[in-house]
């Protein structure tokens, strides 16, 4: 009797952040669009809530219960009044620390795998509201495809995607803190006029056509300078990229990972090779996007 739900990473494709609020978040118009690249996570009834993780960079995954599955476990099982009396086991693919969201798709992935084995039966609202108390990106690891999240992020509206969009993505050396690159965000701009975050028409058309050159052109991150003030060599991956002929180039999230888009997958694979001989990244994937959102493969 187990469960396993396969859930996907995330590039922004725009990042527009607001000043800081009263409680230390920003407000975001945050364009998401599920990859291709995925975590799969398998729970399994046990005495008691554990923690197991394999992978790439699985050493730095916390197995206690500060790790987002865990935590969603725990979530699920106290709305219904029970024990979250389950053995989570994570087989990562999303880099960790990264900015594509590996954290918040574990914990989507828990929370539907315990749905399922449990037989709790929560509605797709419920499970929103829960993947929105336990972060940000959380919702949209859930839905998946593209889908633009407002408030800090977790509001999220669904969006169309006409065609099939191709990206590389090169893994930095070291992570990045996502609160450090928003730290390092209101050192930036303080004192600065932040404008209100709002969607880009120019990209959300593009997305709908399934136009890259037109995506290309609208892509932005307002993280990014924050993101290179704090690891200046990503400036070297993204020149890499972009002189091996990538549409556009950009930090993924709050970084350190950047993400390359193409024309097409022969495009890709001739940006990939360029980048791993560079010698400007750790490792090199290619993708493809949209991807469909937290889904079960196997269980009951």
């Amino acid at each position: 009797m187990s469960v396993t739900v396969r859930v996907p990473a995330k590039v922004n494709v725009q990042l527009a952040v607001g000043a800081a609020r009263p409680d230390g978040f920003h407000d975001l118009a945050n364009v998401f669009l599920a990859v291709g690249l995925y975590d799969e996570v398998t729970v399994t009834p046990a005495d008691a809530l554990s923690v197991t993780c394999e992978g790439p960079d699985a050493g730095q995954v916390p197995l206690d219960r500060t790790n987002l599955a865990a935590r969603a476990a725990i979530a699920l099982a106290e709305r219904r009044g029970i024990e979250p009396a389950v053995h989570l086991h994570i087989a990562k693919d999303i880099p960790v620390a990264g900015g594509m969201a590996g954290g918040s798709a574990d914990g989507a992935g828990a929370l539907l795998a315990c749905d399922t084995l449990w037989g709790t039966n929560a509605s797709r609202e419920e499970l929103l509201d829960i993947c929105a108390e336990l972060g940000s990106d959380v919702p949209f690891s859930l839905v998946g495809g593209a889908a633009l999240g407002t408030g800090r992020g977790e509001k999220l509206r669904v969006l169309d995607v006409g065609g099939t969009f191709h990206w590389v993505f090169a893994m930095a050396e070291r992570g990045l803190s996502t609160p450090a690159v928003f730290r390092e965000f209101d050192r930036l701009t303080e004192g600065a006029g932040v404008p209100e975050p709002v969607a880009s028409q120019e990209l959300l058309d593009a997305l709908a056509k399934g136009d890259p050159d037109a995506l290309a052109a609208a892509v932005s991150n307002d993280l990014q300078p924050a993101a290179l003030s704090l690891f200046p060599e990503l400036a070297d991956t993204l020149a890499a990229g972009r002189g091996a002929g990538a549409l556009a180039a950009l930090v993924s999230g709050s970084g350190p990972t950047t993400a390359f888009l193409a024309r097409d997958p022969e495009s890709a694979a001739k940006v990939a090779e360029a980048l791993t001989a560079s010698g400007t990244c750790r490792t090199v994937r290619t993708a493809s996007a949209p991807a469909p959102g937290a889904s079960v493969v196997a269980g009951n």
